[in-house]
């Protein structure tokens, strides 16, 4: 039997929503060994390391003290640059939730850091790990793409306070468009608007790719129940998928008298988080470019801040 190399010391940064479920994963991965968890609360940083026999910290320093050889940075968006590049320079990888930063000089930065100090940079776009989308890439595999449209809809969510729709939602289907596609957006037309509060909470957004895809994302904080769905138009295919219940459906064959043939395709049950944490290890043991790299992620945040007219 190969023996399983020494797992990892990894830190999570951050124990919000999203920190709170990257400790929860990463204490479960046995490539891992969860050793430390840093929130700015020291109440709330011991809780969560409590849970997963890890050390909670309340400070910076403390957390790149730690003896890491990997970190997970769930902080608020505009800490993410000068943390990730900090744990960067002191030789650890980073895992980065979305959106990689703030502006896009501070994603540049932290690329820039991670490149200096050989180490992976992989930005969290956990969608991308959704089964239910990477049923929808095997489906459109060979197929010539036409159309995207993505509904990511639901309720005004408690935790929010620094960003609107864009940033925190959009960010996710501007990535899933980049994955399916392969190709970069070149134009973007944003139709915005602020119902409650000064920041947007509705995003109707339409992009046209490099490669001629036209795409359009519906966005926002307005509807009392979630909705994620995601359909894309081929030259001989439609093929639907619920990005939460999972479900993917591919309508072909149409008859001059309109009927057509439906199948669901396959997706597995995978947790998509659990699936992005061993895609971060798996950069990390074999020197392999991450399933999403930095510069994904900066390219995301680009087309994400020129919807919000500051690209």
């Amino acid at each position: 039997m190969t023996q399983h190399p020494a797992p990892l010391k990894i830190g999570v940064a951050g124990a919000g929503v999203m920190g709170r479920n990257h400790a929860r994963v990463a204490s479960e991965i046995r490539d891992f060994d969860l050793t430390a968890v840093f929130d700015m609360d020291a109440v709330t940083a011991q809780g969560v390391a409590a849970a997963y026999g890890a050390t909670g910290v309340s400070t910076i320093q403390a957390f790149l003290d730690s003896g890491l050889d990997a970190a997970i940075v769930a902080t608020p968006n505009r800490t993410h640059a000068d943390l990730s590049v900090a744990l960067l320079e002191k030789g650890v990888h980073v895992l980065v939730e979305k959106p990689i930063a703030a502006t896009v000089a501070d994603a540049q930065r932290m690329i820039d850091a991670a490149r200096a100090n050989d180490r992976v940079l992989m930005v969290g776009q956990v969608e991308r790990f959704n089964p239910a989308v990477e049923a929808v890439k095997r489906a459109i595999a060979d197929e010539q793409v036409v159309s995207i449209q993505i509904t990511r809809v639901g309720p005004f969510p408690p935790r929010m306070g620094e960003v609107g729709v864009v940033i925190d939602l959009a960010v996710h289907d501007i990535d899933i468009i980049r994955h399916l596609t392969g190709s970069e957006i070149v134009e973007v037309q944003p139709q915005l608007a602020a119902t409650h509060g000064h920041r947007e909470d509705t995003a109707l957004l339409q992009f046209r790719l490099e490669n001629g895809v036209i795409a359009h994302i519906t966005t926002n904080w307005v509807t009392p129940y979630k909705t994620r769905t995601l359909q894309v138009a081929t030259q001989n295919k439609f093929v639907v998928a619920d990005l939460m219940t999972r479900q993917v459906t591919e309508y072909f064959g149409q008859q001059p008298d309109g009927s057509y043939s439906t199948r669901g395709v396959m997706s597995w049950p995978n947790e998509p988080l659990k699936k992005e944490l061993e895609a971060f290890a798996h950069a990390i043991r074999t020197g392999e470019t991450p399933a999403v790299t930095g510069e994904d992620g900066m390219r995301n945040l680009e087309v994400a801040l020129r919807c919000l007219g500051e690209g």
